[in-house]
């Protein structure tokens, strides 16, 4: 289907392919990763002849038919049924022609190639793509301009999925897609019958459609064969693999080069120091897989744990037009170190939720009771637009610490993952992941007892999801996040909330049981609790006992919660001595000058491997304590 055969190519100077070379048979399905910035979005222009390569070819199918989604969103009169209806060229211009044609041969072979592409389904298929994508029957009859970018995208989505191109290129398709229409299009994908390239930061996504992983990386692709955790483990043992070779090439060449240089002029050994020298030139230097890692994100924590609920939901409504509710009857709590996920498909009400945890819509009806000396930081994509975009990263953070160093100020930034290259960068030429990274430094700077993110992962790399995950896992405070990606809210939530239906109750499943009610359009067997009004006096003094009763309980456990921040503090420190230890041992020449240092470090790599099994198993017994503990709590 697709050849590119040795490319190079170079933007403003700055070469991002060399060389580099990819086959695509027919109907393989290939997920484009790497970092951000590495080029994969400009590849896609090359394969699309919308930019020319220095060098090298890229060669497809004769006649193929390459698609990908508009960079315009629609919004002309035309309705979305109509403008996916039109993606399909082909069948447009035949019942154009048609309506006109007056050869009766004419006339029969444009009805026969309509059969033949199954023309006379069309709208119930193009239904069922909107459908999938979020568009009910009534929204698919309006038209284009009566939606917002982010759904006109979805269109723009729709259109080229129904268009079926021979070779499917989707770069970031999910961007625009709620949890929903993410689920949707990853069983869509699977089983779309010809050749599909797409760039994505899902890691679930990658894993549930594609086949095959070409990684750019280093101004090269390479091929993996699997998803994306098979790709991700292959390379890992590829890497390792690596090291060890190296460490080996290197002892190696270093003793011919000590050999050489002791008898290179001894007339006894000339001939030996001359084949070893040239044995050396063969051997070259060895080099590893550098991995571009990305810098750690840390939230702060907040100074003071305040007691649970630390806010808490008395038949509240909220919406944005009085007397016109988006949400209703809400009847929840939120406890200090809460980790929840909004489920709902997108209109539903999620953001507006988040919007009124923040405090920055305000309840129509009800009562929210909230801890005191709350502070909440929210993050949101929108607020993005808020950062100066002539102001590098630390003059953001400068003004929120006035008294300190420079130094302090540039470690903060730092911790917000922008590195020194990267902290006196104007915003406007920062990447979108690195907007992200600094504005949600800016939006947890004080310390916040809980996190409320809203699709936090839009414009971040899988590195960069990945250290959000880390820090999420280290931050001891509430988070609420609503989010696409299914392996963030695998990794970070414990309890899940269902948005519908005008109000929000919690779901009792997992996302696997989310993910079968999604697709086929029946709630599974799980239940789901309901939001009900409050009966005023008697269930108002029961649900203070039953709050009272769950503070106690969960105060119970604080002990075996330090317990468990202990042992991992010393499994992290044990880990460290390992690593010290072998990187000591790695050292060749240690061997023959300080033989005693060896036997050392030998014995303190086996002693902490011992005291680390050890530890990690107080350490798993100690969290299924815990798990048990907070089950029986409720």
């Amino acid at each position: 289907m697709l050849t590119i055969n040795t490319l190079t190519f170079r933007m403003a100077g700055r070469l991002l392919l060399e060389d580099a070379s990819l086959t695509v048979p027919g109907g393989t399905k290939i997920g484009l990763v790497g970092k951000n910035g590495t080029g994969k979005t400009t590849l896609f222009k090359l394969i699309t002849r919308d930019l020319a390569p220095e060098s090298g070819s890229i060669s497809l199918v004769r006649n193929a038919r390459v698609g990908q989604v508009a960079q315009e969103a629609p919004g002309g009169p035309d309705t979305l049924l109509e403008f996916v209806l039109m993606a399909d060229k082909e069948r447009t211009a035949l019942l154009t022609e048609a309506e006109t044609a007056t050869d009766p041969d004419r006339i029969s072979d444009i009805y026969t190639r309509l059969s033949d592409i199954d023309a006379y389904s069309a709208e119930s298929r193009a239904g069922t793509i909107l459908s999938g994508l979020g568009f009910d029957a009534e929204a698919q009859q309006l038209p284009c301009s009566d939606f917002s970018g982010g759904w006109r995208m979805r269109v723009a989505l729709a259109a080229v999925l129904f268009s079926e191109p021979d070779l499917l290129l989707l770069d970031e398709p999910t961007n625009y897609l709620d949890l929903e229409g993410t689920l949707w299009l990853q069983a869509y994908l699977k089983k779309y019958p010809h050749t599909i390239i797409i760039i994505s930061h899902d890691r679930e996504l990658l894993n549930a459609s594609v086949e095959m992983i070409a990684h750019l990386e280093h101004r090269k692709i390479t091929t993996y064969r699997g998803g994306y955790d098979v790709f991700e483990k292959t390379r890992r043992e590829k890497q390792v693999l690596l090291e060890k070779g190296k460490v080996k090439h290197d002892a190696a060449r270093k003793h011919m080069e000590a050999f050489v240089e002791r008898f290179r002029y001894t007339a006894s050994k000339a001939r030996q120091a001359q084949s070893r020298i040239k044995a050396l030139e063969k051997m070259g230097t060895a080099t590893l897989m550098l991995d571009e890692t990305s810098l750690p994100i840390r939230f702060p924590p907040p100074e003071k744990t305040l007691a649970p609920p630390i806010m808490h939901f008395d038949r509240v409504s909220v919406g944005y037009t009085p007397g016109q509710p988006v949400l209703k009857n809400i009847s929840q709590r939120i406890d200090d170190d809460d980790r929840i996920g909004l489920l709902g498909q997108n209109g539903n009400g999620k953001s507006t939720f988040a919007k009124l945890l923040a405090g920055r819509l305000q309840a129509d009806d009800g009562e929210i009771t909230r801890a005191p000396k709350l502070k909440i930081a929210y993050f949101a994509q929108h607020q993005l637009d808020e950062l100066i975009p002539s102001q590098s990263a630390f003059e953001h953070v400068r003004p929120l610490m006035p008294k300190v160093h420079e130094s302090k100020v540039r470690a903060r930034v730092a911790q917000m993952g922008l590195g020194a290259d990267k902290m006196d960068t104007k915003v406007e030429q920062l990447s979108g992941g690195e907007k992200a990274r600094l504005m949600l430094g800016l939006a947890t700077f004080d310390g916040p007892h809980l996190l409320i993110l809203d699709e936090p992962t839009n414009h971040l790399d899988i590195d960069s999801r990945q250290a959000l995950v880390q820090a999420l896992t280290e931050y001891p405070g509430a988070v609420v996040i609503v989010s696409h990606d299914r392996s963030l809210l695998n990794a970070t939530v414990d309890k899940l909330w269902l948005v519908a239906d005008g109000t929000i109750a919690p779901f009792m499943g997992d996302l696997d049981d989310y993910r079968r009610y999604i697709l086929s359009g029946k709630m599974p067997n799980v239940p789901m609790e309901k939001s009900a009004p409050q009966k005023q006096v008697s269930s108002n003094q029961n649900a203070q006992e039953r709050r009272k009763d769950a503070a106690q309980k969960r105060q119970s456990l604080a002990p075996l919660r330090k317990k468990i921040k202990g042992l991992e503090s010393d499994m992290s420190k044990l880990n460290q001595q390992i690593k010290a230890a072998e990187t000591g041992l790695a050292d060749p020449d240690l061997y023959s000058s300080d033989p005693a240092k060896v036997t050392l470090l030998t014995k303190s790599r086996s002693s902490a491997e011992k005291l680390l099994i050890t530890t990690e198993e107080k350490w798993l017994a100690c969290t299924e304590e815990l798990e048990v503990a907070q089950s029986a709590a409720g």
